[in-house]
């Protein structure tokens, strides 16, 4: 596969609105800076077999970001509800993240390769174990202590919930468990650091056949890459063109943020066959700048390698194995 990828050229585009919304209980013990607050939908499922009751959790809000100063603290509230038809208890947990390069959140209690820009150690959860009846809710406290040295910057973390066994349901004899978690992606901005990112890579990638397609299928990759210390969130779309300059196919960015000082890729599943030839992967993004970049890359579809047939053994001879 060929590939030549063109200088960004940007453009302008109507200026993004700004942040809009206030947590519920949410507090800022420093009168001076105004808070604000994102609300959206990010969470994550783990499950495994049980059988005596059915689980599930909701929390509102899934996205908080919060613009603080050093030294400064806020505090706020997530609503923790039940889904469950019984009693569940739940344990509360302060967590890392960062986004795979299959853009999948992941979410553990330590990642130290986000040690840098963690804010873990700042979060804290009240309470930390909790039990809800059915079909109930409780408000959970978080506090967010900031250094007084901290750095200008956007700063992640995130506030998990884990549902765990009702003391009349834990039995030794059985193995397995459904355990259902629930996050809150945190945010926390220090100052105002600039948003600079650019486009730096546009590929195709073979896709193996699956079980339900004896066809190999391609996905196409953008890759951009985050050169400052605040994180941003793209939109903007992928086209597929054709050697007839025909848009095949057009793909919009997924709503994934790409954290500070790092390279993050976007997969775009092809739902186009494409045949062997030339093809352009044409995108238009913007980071949250107000400016649309624009990038292009050539791309080249190679026919599948042709296997070559075994040579037969002559006749009245054994082939040797």
């Amino acid at each position: 596969m060929a590939l030549e990828m063109a200088a960004n050229r940007p453009t302008r585009a109507a200026p993004r609105a700004g942040l809009a919304g206030q947590a519920a209980g949410g507090k800022m013990r420093d009168g001076r800076m105004r808070k604000l607050v994102f609300l959206a939908g990010m969470g994550m499922l783990m499950a495994a077999p049980w059988a005596h009751a059915q689980l599930g959790l909701g929390l509102v809000p899934m996205r908080v970001e919060v613009h603080m100063t050093p030294g400064q603290e806020y505090s706020g509230s997530l609503k923790l509800s039940s889904e469950s038809d019984a009693k569940v208890r739940v344990r509360a947990e302060v967590l890392d993240f960062n986004i795979d390069d299959k853009t999948t959140p992941q979410f553990e209690r330590d990642l130290p390769q986000e040690a840098a820009i963690s804010c873990k150690k700042w979060l804290s959860l009240n309470p930390m174990e909790i039990e809800i009846g059915k079909g109930g809710f409780l408000n959970v406290r978080y506090t967010l202590r900031l250094p007084a040295d901290i750095t200008e910057g956007s700063y992640n973390c995130a506030a998990g919930f884990t549902t765990l066994p009702a003391a009349g349901q834990v039995n030794p004899g059985i193995g397995m468990r459904m355990a259902v978690r629930i996050v809150a992606a945190i945010y926390i901005v220090v100052g105002s650091p600039p948003v600079r990112g650019t486009l730096k890579e546009f590929k195709f990638e073979a896709i193996p056949p699956s079980k339900d397609s004896k066809e190999a299928g391609w996905q196409a990759v953008v890759v951009l890459e985050n050169q400052g210390k605040m994180y941003f969130r793209p939109t903007g779309k992928l086209e597929v063109v054709n050697d007839k300059n025909q848009v095949v196919e057009t793909e919009e960015f997924a709503p994934l943020p790409v954290l500070r000082e790092r390279s993050q890729r976007f997969i775009f599943p092809l739902k186009t066959h494409l045949d062997p030839g030339h093809y352009k992967l044409r995108a238009h993004v913007d980071i949250g700048t107000g400016e649309i970049q624009e990038g292009v890359a050539d791309v080249t579809v190679e026919p599948p390698a042709q296997t070559p047939p075994a040579n037969p053994a002559p006749t009245g001879q054994h082939a040797e194995h």
